[in-house]
């Protein structure tokens, strides 16, 4: 996963949305709809998993599977939002992993679950 090829996806995506002529569709509106919606189907995968099996989800070539094309889905909806507003993910992520580090300083949360207010 080192070195993702965005502009490379990106043009895939643009290229499948151009042909079938569904970009007056693809309203940021919507596209954050079905990022939620296939956020959501991930979630079922694991609904009625335990801990431990979830984390041994990689081990079930059937599971992997369908975890997979979740994943993908979800990362297209992003990658399609994201050029929709002209955001570079990338950057946008470094400068949240900033604020995150800030809010979450290593000497108040390292071994902790608990959020920044209550640390």
């Amino acid at each position: 996963m080192e070195n993702i090829n965005t502009k490379l996806l990106l043009d895939e995506i643009n290229k499948f949305v151009t042909e079938r002529d569904w970009d007056q569709f693809h309203s940021v509106k919507n596209l954050s709809m079905a990022l939620s919606v296939e956020s959501s189907e991930l979630l079922e995968i694991f609904q009625w998993m335990s801990e431990q099996q979830s984390n041994q989800v990689g081990t079930n070539s059937e599971s992997l599977g369908k975890v997979k094309d979740e994943l993908a889905d979800i990362f297209y909806y992003l990658l399609r939002i994201s050029s929709k507003l002209n955001i570079d993910l990338e950057e946008s992520l470094m400068q949240k992993m900033q604020k995150n580090a800030e809010k979450y300083p290593i000497e108040k949360s390292k071994g902790l679950a608990k959020k920044y207010t209550e640390i």
